[in-house]
């Protein structure tokens, strides 16, 4: 199972998708383990079944490391709590709630297993996921922070807008059929 198992899952209507995921498959802007770990950061955000596991066949296939599989998972984890915690904090109109201490513990952001930057190019990839403008504009600034270009960041946001509308096409569709 792999990238082709998952366009083979699409229907026609979303030929687009089909042909995005297949091209950021192949894309060198960013290096495997930055790529591949946003693929999976970005499908265990989603949690589609099918888009897991054909993504995590795909990463593990193509020689990215178990520590990096691992921390791209984490930043799933992580970021599925922060982008709800600090959205929140966005949308509410009393701004003491961003005054108080958030209480959370976060230390897989501070040791990730991998290098830094990789994880915050995975968190990024989940926020746009989970819609967070908070996290996205603090992890971006972390990014360029450390000289990461635009077109990296980009192309994580990339990959998990395709992931994400990837996923939902085929949860929609395996719904459509029960």
């Amino acid at each position: 199972m792999s990238i082709e198992a998952l366009r083979d899952l699409l229907p026609s209507y979303a030929k687009d998708l089909s042909l995005n995921i297949s091209s950021l498959a192949a894309e060198t802007v960013l290096n495997d383990q930055q790529k591949w770990g946003c693929f999976v950061a970005a499908a265990y955000a989603v949690g589609q079944p099918d888009v897991v596991r054909n993504i995590n066949t795909q990463a593990e296939g193509s020689g990215v490391s178990e520590e990096a599989l691992t921390a791209a998972r984490a930043a799933a984890a992580i970021m599925g709590m922060n982008n709800v915690y600090y959205r929140s904090l966005h949308l509410l109109s009393n701004h003491e709630y961003r005054t108080l201490p958030a209480r959370l513990r976060m230390n897989i952001i501070a040791n990730p297993g991998v290098e830094k930057d990789d994880f915050e190019l995975w968190c990024t990839a989940v926020s746009a996921v989970n819609g967070c403008g908070m996290c996205l504009d603090s992890h971006e600034a972390e990014l360029r922070k450390h000289g990461v270009p635009a077109a990296n960041i980009q192309t994580a946001i990339r990959i998990a807008s395709v992931v994400n509308a990837v996923s939902r096409v085929i949860a929609a569709e395996q719904a459509a059929q029960s």
